[in-house]
């Protein structure tokens, strides 16, 4: 049994430790939630480093006291943050100006809001946001299309959904931020974007990855039954007029591009196995096929090799048959 000395040491190097990452997180949340200059916020997170520090200090010199004064700000730190709410009402950037929602009669499906918006930078564009109808009866196809822009365990995932008119609509779970905002992995933990769910043409949401952000992007195709594609559809149909009607914050890990796909999938056909390829989203397609959810017979490097479609993305430019030239050799397309 540890003496009264040592077990005085270990308890209040716990404590010391709990208290510094709760520290850690609070100043986090701070940062990127408190609505204040730059300048401002470092005298905020000066402060709370100061105060932090005057209560390890206390902890280690008269015990309990400076662990309950941490308790008491810890908790007014936490009744705060728990005041946050996410809100559909901001100075949105135009690309997310709108969300998806769509009107079911029979079916039909009306999207009032699909962009399609003639990108030539990420500050120059010319937007537009299109009222489409769809025929669930003639759903045809769906595509699963990741998006790679650094790291390969770290993809953007879209899905399309293709229809026998040839018509193809994009649903991209995204970050909605305000005009101010730029994109960031850690702001993502600490409720800094809305979360939203975008409908858009394939020539814009595709080829803005591709041609506009140099990202590197692979099509696969999905073996799905048509009931399945459907329910898939209408699912996304369903969350997107949910978020419009109850607007939720984006989370870098639960609440993202991939974990609301696999959500509605799990729901829709059930007994899907948990994965860490459901976090790394770059290796989603891995997942997909040991499922065996691609075109059958086909090597997962084959699909890979065939499905890049960045090169034939950046030669079609403003194609009318853009759809069908990113679909060049992709297996399930010859």
């Amino acid at each position: 049994m540890p003496g009264p000395i040592l077990r005085h040491w270990l308890t209040r190097s716990l404590l010391s430790l709990l208290i510094l990452l709760c520290s850690l997180w609070g100043g986090f949340a701070l940062y990127y939630r408190l609505p204040l200059e730059a300048a401002l916020k470092t005298v905020v997170l000066i402060v709370l480093a100061l105060a932090v520090l005057a209560a390890l200090a206390s902890l280690w010199r008269n015990g309990w006291r400076g662990l309950v004064g941490f308790i008491l700000g810890f908790a007014i730190l936490q009744f705060w943050w728990n005041s946050l709410a996410p809100s559909n009402e901001r100075d949105w950037a135009d690309d997310v100006m709108f969300m998806a929602q769509g009107q079911i009669e029979g079916n039909i499906v009306t999207l009032p809001h699909v962009r399609n918006f003639d990108w030539r930078s990420d500050e120059d564009y010319t937007p537009r946001w299109e009222s489409r109808r769809y025929d669930l009866d003639k759903l045809a196809s769906v595509d699963l299309i990741t998006s790679y822009w650094g790291m390969p365990a770290i993809a953007h995932v879209l899905v399309s959904f293709g229809f026998e008119t040839g018509e193809f609509v994009t649903f991209s779970v995204e970050i909605r931020k305000e005009r101010h905002e730029r994109y960031s992995e850690i702001g993502g933990f600490f409720k800094e974007f809305e979360l939203s769910i975008i409908a858009a043409d394939e020539r814009d949401v595709v080829r803005v990855r591709s041609n506009v952000r140099d990202e590197d992007e692979y099509l696969y195709r999905v073996d799905m039954p048509k009931d399945v594609m459907r329910s898939l559809f209408l699912s996304y149909v369903g969350q997107a007029n949910e978020l419009v009607r109850k607007p939720r914050f984006y989370h870098t890990v639960t609440a993202n591009c991939t974990t609301l796909v696999f959500g509605m999938m799990q729901h829709i056909v059930g007994g899907l196995p948990l994965d860490y390829r459901l976090l790394l989203s770059g290796y989603l397609p891995e997942y997909v096929y040991a499922l065996d959810g691609f075109t059958p017979g086909v090597a997962l490097e084959q699909l890979r090799e065939r499905g890049r479609l960045t090169d034939r993305a950046r030669a079609s430019t403003d194609s009318e048959n853009f759809s069908q030239v990113i679909r060049q050799g992709v297996p399930g397309w010859e």
